[in-house]
């Protein structure tokens, strides 16, 4: 198991919503100790979406899986001296606030320094520490606006924002990059060091593709490329029931099995048609809307041609849970937890258990029986 790689290493989170909680939400999964820190109010994601029957979403409690969850008010001597020990005792911090919260609650980079120099310090906030737009306001969808992500998704008419949200959760990834690199510089070196990343650069470094074409005077048009909808090829048709199919046979040997499976040979050389491709993607839109997309499975499905169904959250689920990789994981509270994605040596992954209240003193307790 991966749960193990970073046994022993104790990580405070301090993030709210997405980024920072997902992101210790996986170094969690590789064996860290992690300790989430929470203002008397709670982290705003407790209320978000439809409630359970105790009043906190889920999706709060997917995110913070495996985590002691504390309430400390930072505004007072006792929240502050509370924080302040756990600072010391602590390999990492991940927190999102907005940049200058930090220095005001008296926990800026000085002071984290007079604490624990050997602190791996990840701050993760909308548009970084410096810059203009330091203390700009923004969520996911604006951050994928400006780094121009959007503006390459949807249909020729409207840009349409992704789910789940990527700017959040690339943001989480950058996050643990920067906490792993931390932890080993500080393994190489005794030195922590403080990281800073922003949500909106974490979109737009996954947009390199297509700011290199910008770059290049061939800007990607929605609809009208391969990738976006202007390939037949490459594309999501509607079947018969409402349902609806991904199509992308780009190799040719893969077009070719699909023509087969479909009996249409004709179809075959007019997969170099000129982008993007109208006529052809009206012919099969109108060939898919003849039948469901259970029967055109059944057609396409054994052609192992690229194509597969647009499943439903219920569908993925249902499908997941009869997966032969450990992948997935029923908690004791109805959850389910899609696990850290990665095997090592096919040992399995380890499962994540429900997050737990604790006081500051009982954090404390924890964290000295990990080891000082």
């Amino acid at each position: 198991m991966l749960g193990d790689v970073l046994k022993d290493m104790r990580v405070i989170d301090m993030g709210q919503y997405i980024p920072g909680p997902f992101a210790c939400l996986l170094l969690s999964d590789l064996g860290a100790e992690v300790i989430k820190i929470e203002p008397p109010g709670g982290d705003p994601m407790r209320l978000f979406g439809p409630l359970d029957p105790d009043g906190v979403s889920p999706l709060y409690k997917v995110l913070n899986r495996n985590k002691t969850v504390v309430t400390l008010d930072l505004k007072s001597a006792e929240g502050k001296a509370g924080l302040a020990t756990l600072i010391g005792r602590s390999h990492g911090l991940v927190e999102s606030f907005r940049p200058g919260v930090m220095e005001r609650l008296g926990f800026g980079e000085a002071a984290l320094d007079g604490l624990n120099r050997a602190l791996v310090h990840v701050m993760v906030s909308g548009f970084g520490q410096t810059g203009p737009w330091r203390d700009r306001a923004g969520h996911d969808m604006t951050y994928l606006a400006l780094s121009g992500a959007l503006a390459m998704s949807g249909t020729a008419d409207q840009p349409v924002a992704p789910f789940p949200p990527l700017a959040d959760h690339a943001g989480a990834m950058m996050a643990v990059v920067a906490m792993l690199a931390g932890l080993l510089r500080r393994l190489r070196s005794g030195r922590g060091g403080h990281y800073d990343l922003s949500l909106y650069e974490s979109a737009r470094a996954l947009n390199a593709m297509g700011l290199a074409l910008a770059a290049r005077g061939a800007p990607t048009a929605r609809g009208h490329d391969l990738l976006n909808g202007g390939a037949a090829y490459y594309k999501i048709y509607g079947t018969a029931d409402g349902g609806h199919l991904a199509v992308a046979p780009i190799e040719p040997k893969f077009w070719a099995a699909f023509c087969a499976a479909l009996d249409r040979p004709d179809l075959v050389a007019r997969q170099s048609e000129p982008l993007p491709q109208t006529a052809l993607i009206a012919e099969l839109e109108a060939l898919f809307a003849t039948r469901d997309r259970q029967a055109w499975m059944a057609v396409l499905g054994p052609a192992d041609c690229c194509v597969e169904p647009v499943c439903r959250p219920d569908e993925v689920l249902a499908g997941v849970l009869e997966a032969p990789r450990g992948m997935v994981h029923s908690g004791t509270d109805g959850l389910i937890d899609l696990l850290l994605p990665i095997l090592l040596a096919e040992s399995g992954a380890a499962p994540r258990q429900p997050l737990r209240e604790a006081t500051i003193d009982e954090a404390i307790a924890l964290w000295d029986r990990v080891g000082h």
